[in-house]
């Protein structure tokens, strides 16, 4: 499994453009090319495709987090460059006119094999579940439902074995006992007091970041 970081308020290759959003790409064998959210503004996150090699035409899924501005403003300019991916938004897509095809995601479902949606918690956000050889891997927008409700809701799939993406104010540091990488993104407010909790497992975010698990 490879999540190659698109759109993040950092910079972790030089080259590329930083901006407050969220976006990554996650592959994974037997499934297409996923687009995590798309970030804020679309010609920052075409053009950082650009530089990483990421060609827009070979995703197949699009997985909206939720409606907020910074995780969904550049999905038109994907979507001008890429007509065919399928785009999964939580069921109630606001603020999403003009894209001709969405799918809302009704619960807690598979969107392809071996990579689940939560289901939207709190009524704001889903996130997506990756089960691996190594555990679940979980990649979050923002975390707004809270990281014990995601945890709760992603453990149905496997066991979490990593977290990528947005914690915004998350301090619960106990939850990621056991977890074997910790890759804070975007709204992340407490990054020190993580990475001091975690050093051998936490992996610095920023635009151009690569992991592979």
């Amino acid at each position: 499994m490879k999540i190659t970081l698109i759109y993040d308020n950092d910079v972790y290759r030089e080259g590329l453009q930083a901006d407050w959003g969220f976006s990554c790409l996650v592959e994974t064998e037997k499934a297409p090319k996923i687009l995590f959210d798309t970030g804020a503004d679309g010609s920052i996150l075409l053009s950082n495709m650009e530089k990483l090699n990421i060609d827009p035409a070979s995703i197949g899924v699009v997985m909206i987090s939720h409606p907020h501005h910074d995780h969904v403003g550049g999905l038109w300019a994907f979507c001008r460059v890429n007509k065919e991916a399928k785009v999964y938004v939580p069921p109630s897509p606001r603020g999403l006119h003009g894209i001709d095809e969405v799918i809302p995601v009704m619960g807690p479902s598979q969107i392809l094999e071996r990579v689940f949606s939560t289901g939207e918690l709190a009524g704001i956000e889903q996130s997506m579940a990756v089960q691996t050889d190594k555990g679940v891997v979980l990649i979050v927008g923002c975390s707004h439902p809270g990281m014990a409700s995601i945890f709760k809701a992603a453990s149905d799939f496997g066991r979490v074995y990593a977290v990528v993406g947005g914690l915004h104010g998350f301090r619960e540091y106990g939850l990621f006992e056991g977890l074997e990488l910790i890759c804070p993104t975007h709204c992340t407010q407490h990054k020190g007091e993580i990475k001091a909790l975690y050093p051998e497992q936490y992996v610095d975010g920023g635009v151009g970041q690569v992991i592979v698990l």
